[in-house]
């Protein structure tokens, strides 16, 4: 079996198994709720997909980097919202309720919108639209409509399976980063030196502090709720896109093997720098309510 076939196996059971275990977890009612809100609809599109890849590509024009690493960097810039958002929220002791809102919605629109845009945005790409939006379609969006319909219909079933669902969710991870780390440790050498890491971490933290800076009317706990599922990527969307490519550079697979670690150590550091700025006692609720901590996961 080639590299390229085990990583597109391995990328399969990661996304496969994180979206369904986020599907059986999402709560629809408090999703449904959440997107009521046209403020934090429009910013987490606005800043998703006006802001996110607009940097991405300034990115790609400022860092001198070699043109597989730039197309890998323009997909990272459209693949919006991590899975984990809500561990990093809750880190960051912001606004959880945000989440309900942001995953589906980042997790929807990019199976709409990455195979739109990244033609547009990447010159000289020849894959079609349905050549991206295909795996995206069957490896993003189906497990987690999935997850929500077991969890909407068979209530006991998801509470039942949820568990060992996560659980294989964790080991597909651990999967994941064995591969990066043991079985292409010398692509990810391969790239020092040459601005990939750099360029990541720099779309990270830019888009999180101005979504962060620039709230428009949001309060501490959303601002960091906000800023996380913004800045946070989602890993699965990233690796199936680039499995599409029929032939895919080492430079452009060095670039989404990096996008598995280098990310959730930025990640977690800005979650504990939002959780210095964060009330000791209350968080804030959608609406601009406040709600105890004791109930984190109580929408106002």
């Amino acid at each position: 079996m080639s590299t390229q076939n085990a990583f597109s196996m391995v990328a399969l059971f990661y996304s496969v198994a994180n979206l369904g275990s986020m599907g059986l977890e999402l709560n629809l009612r408090e999703t449904l709720k959440s997107l009521r809100s046209f403020r934090i609809l429009a910013l987490t599109l606005g800043w998703c997909w006006v802001v996110g890849p607009a940097l991405a590509v300034l990115l790609t024009k400022v860092l001198p980097m070699a043109e597989p690493y730039a197309v890998g960097l323009i997909l990272f810039g459209l693949a919006p919202t991590a899975p984990m958002l809500p561990i990093l929220i809750r880190k960051a002791r912001a606004d959880i309720s945000l989440a309900a809102a942001i995953l589906p919605l980042a997790v929807v629109s990019t199976v709409i919108l990455m195979p739109l845009l990244a033609p547009l945005l990447i010159p000289g790409l020849t894959l079609s639209s349905w050549a991206i939006g295909k795996p995206l379609l069957l490896t993003v969006l189906l497990p987690i409509v999935i997850g929500v319909a077991i969890k909407v219909y068979a209530t006991r079933v998801a509470d039942k399976i949820f568990p060992w669902v996560k659980k294989i969710a964790g080991i597909s991870t651990l999967l994941l980063l064995c591969f990066v780390v043991l079985v292409n440790w010398r692509v990810l050498l391969s790239t020092l030196g040459s601005f990939a890491i750099a360029a990541q971490v720099l779309f990270i933290l830019g888009l999180a502090l101005m979504s962060y800076t620039f709230g428009f009317g949001l309060n501490q706990a959303q601002r960091g709720a906000m800023a996380l599922g913004v800045c946070s990527r989602n890993g699965s969307a990233m690796l199936m896109a680039v499995t599409a490519f029929p032939v895919i550079d080492p430079k452009l697979m060095a670039m989404a093997l990096l996008a598995v670690p280098v990310p959730v150590i930025v990640w977690l550091a800005l979650s504990r720098f939002f959780a210095s700025r964060a009330s000791p006692s209350r968080t804030e609720g959608v609406a601009g309510m406040t709600v105890p901590r004791t109930s984190p996961n109580r929408t106002p």
